[in-house]
């Protein structure tokens, strides 16, 4: 098994993207430092952030021990969880059908159950003004969404078998079934893979990560909206 003798650097925030990283780091044991990135004041402008994140988003991570032993910078949390489940060996299995089968439902987290379920928050909870039609639009592929996931669980304790980056990938988001307007007895399976992920202690603590300090409240924080919302080629 690959040893971690320096910490991992995380940049990031407890958001559902962001706790992804976080989660993985507490499944895996290693040692991580945790870098607030204040999204709501403009951290993620900084060049010292662009310089490991180019896309100005949350997460990132720097490994100083590499492949070659050499430091790599790792940003987009579906990559950063593929690349630390090829690490460490472990929540990515080896075979190449099992790798496929997590690949597709990571991939459909960061393409889907992930971007569909940010525009509900952004229009449902966020916008300045509020546009029945795109909040509807966002609330109705969030359900269809969470169909697609209890279908897939039925039967089956995790979202590809075993325990994995998948789990990892979309348990943040769905916690926040509720403000997404989602009935959660509606999707049994779901309720109880919820129930499940949230039973491991590596998941809780990846979940309160960053949650010490206080966030900006983007419903009210006029200053934070501008900085998060509408942004343009800079």
């Amino acid at each position: 098994m690959t040893t971690q003798t320096k910490p991992i650097e995380l940049y990031s925030l407890p958001t559902p993207n962001g706790q992804k990283a976080a989660i993985m780091l507490e499944e895996l044991g290693v040692p991580y430092t945790y870098h607030r990135i204040d999204i709501g004041k403009g951290d993620q402008f900084k060049p010292e952030f662009l310089a490991i994140s180019p896309n100005n988003k949350i997460p990132a991570i720097i490994d100083p021990e590499g492949p070659g032993g050499e430091p790599i910078s790792i940003f987009e949390s579906g990559a950063i969880l593929k690349y630390l489940g090829l690490k460490f060996g472990q929540f990515y299995p080896q075979d190449m059908r099992a790798q496929v089968k997590v690949d597709e439902w990571l991939f459909w987290q960061v393409g889907g159950f992930g971007p569909m379920l940010g525009q509900n928050h952004h229009f449902a909870l966020y916008a300045p003004e509020r546009i029945p039609y795109a909040t509807k639009r966002y609330i109705d592929e969030t359900h269809r969404l969470y169909g697609v996931l209890n279908k897939q669980l039925e039967g089956q304790d995790y979202i590809a078998g075993e325990y994995s980056i998948a789990d990892i990938a979309c348990i943040g988001w769905a916690q926040l079934w509720e403000r997404q307007g989602m009935d959660i007895n509606e999707f049994p399976n779901v309720k109880a893979w919820i129930e499940r992920c949230n039973a491991r202690p590596a998941v809780k603590r990846g979940l309160e990560v960053g949650k010490d300090l206080p966030s900006a409240d983007l419903s009210n924080d006029k200053a934070a909206q501008a900085m998060l919302f509408n942004q343009r080629a800079r």
